[in-house]
């Protein structure tokens, strides 16, 4: 299976080596299939993946078009790519317009009559918000001469919280538990905002950074819990125990009355 390599200029590719070194150029694809054809090799199509939480459904659409010149190639040398394996990427908040942009370009360059298997890879999209996470506070700074407060989790981008470096996201810190009370809610985070806080991990890595700067409506300390919506993908799966730290962590299952009626009328 020959592997096209698309982005969206937001997509981070590589982090410590240009992609240059790693992207098998266009214009090297008629040599390749010439050369798979000479030893008898069984070249069953194309895949592409446009990167994790890609940003510009247009992404697709360069993708899949690339993607049908190389089968055209190969037509044209007599082998018959018969499988399109269109990738990741998929992201909850974009999932619509990438899903009509990918839907038009198939229509436009792989028809149905064309014959070719389709296949896809939307794992980040259904699990992009499986998870609440809770973590709580290990150990805080004040910072005296600029009124700000420095909290470390005993999770972060080592841990669960990956998908900072690796998908993107921009977690909202909010506060679960403070001072042995309660607080999980709107209607607590809907309280005026005075406390200016950082949030960091636990590896003291600069990188292990959860948020520069947030507000909360109270200052935590040792022991308070805070909690982030919307995780799931690139997550616990991988997960370190970078510096010592484990990577263990309690799974608690829920659901609501309101969803289980709705799983039940399906």
């Amino acid at each position: 299976m020959g592997t096209l390599k698309s982005h969206s200029r937001h997509v981070e590719l590589s982090i410590e080596y240009p992609i240059a070194n790693v992207r098998v150029l266009e214009r090297s694809f008629p040599s390749l299939l010439q050369l798979a054809k000479d030893l008898g090799l069984n070249v069953a199509g194309v895949s592409f993946h446009v990167g994790s939480g890609a940003g510009d459904p247009n992404a697709f659409l360069d993708a899949v078009r690339n993607a049908k010149r190389v089968f055209d190639q190969g037509a044209a040398i007599g082998m018959h790519l018969n499988t399109l394996d269109v990738g990741g990427g998929f992201s909850d908040d974009s999932f619509e317009s990438s899903a009509a942009v990918l839907g038009d370009a198939l229509d436009k360059y792989f028809p149905e009559e064309s014959g070719v298997n389709l296949m896809a890879e939307p794992g980040r999209f259904f699990v992009s918000e499986a998870f609440t996470i809770a973590s709580h506070v290990i150990a805080r700074r004040i910072i005296e001469n600029q009124n700000k407060a420095m909290l470390y989790l005993n999770d972060g981008v080592y841990g669960n919280m990956n998908c900072i470096l690796f998908d993107h996201q921009e977690p909202v810190p909010k506060v679960l538990t403070y001072q042995g009370k309660f607080m999980y809610g709107e209607r607590y985070q809907k309280q005026k905002s005075s406390q200016d806080v950082s949030v960091w991990g636990p590896t003291c890595d600069g990188i292990d950074c959860i948020s520069k700067s947030c507000q909360l409506p109270v200052l935590l300390d040792v022991g308070d819990w805070m909690y982030f919506t919307s995780f799931g993908a690139y997550t616990v799966a991988a997960s370190t125990t970078f510096n010592g730290f484990n990577s263990d962590c309690e799974t608690l299952y829920v659901c609501s009355k309101k969803e289980v009626e709705q799983y039940i009328k399906l």
